[in-house]
């Protein structure tokens, strides 16, 4: 099997030496996405909903870009600064989620890139 690198310009390039994505076989490996506005380059600096919204709309974009989509996503796993925001991007995750759950983990970290609020990632099917 061979690897093969993702990119898009409908999500945020990379901010550093990392592909937005990797297949290998059927497997789409995301990197975490943070929540930058594809067109300016631009943080989001508003509240925890809102940054979770468009980081899952920047992993909808490229997993799409892979010929994948959020009913595809086997595992996520999201990075919250708070934890006190668990429900809060619950809420927001649960819309985009709705009929697919995959496997999920949630962890606090002391600092996101960018001083962000939450990152997601993910692995999905093609």
């Amino acid at each position: 099997m061979l690897k093969k690198i993702i990119e898009t310009d409908k999500a945020p390039k990379p901010i550093g030496p990392y592909s937005q994505a990797v297949q290998f076989g059927e497997f789409l490996f995301t990197s975490g996405q943070i929540a930058i506005n594809p067109q300016t380059s631009e943080i989001l600096n508003t509240n925890v909903e809102d940054q979770t919204k468009l980081v899952l709309e920047n992993l909808k974009a490229v997993l799409s870009a892979a010929g994948s989509s959020l009913d595809k996503v086997v595992k996520t796993t999201i990075f919250l600064k708070d934890m006190n925001d668990f429900s809060k991007v619950n809420k927001v995750y649960a819309k985009y989620f709705n009929d697919s759950k995959p496997a999920r983990s949630t962890v606090e970290v002391s600092c996101l890139p960018k001083n962000v609020l939450v990152e997601i990632d993910c692995i999905a099917t093609i």
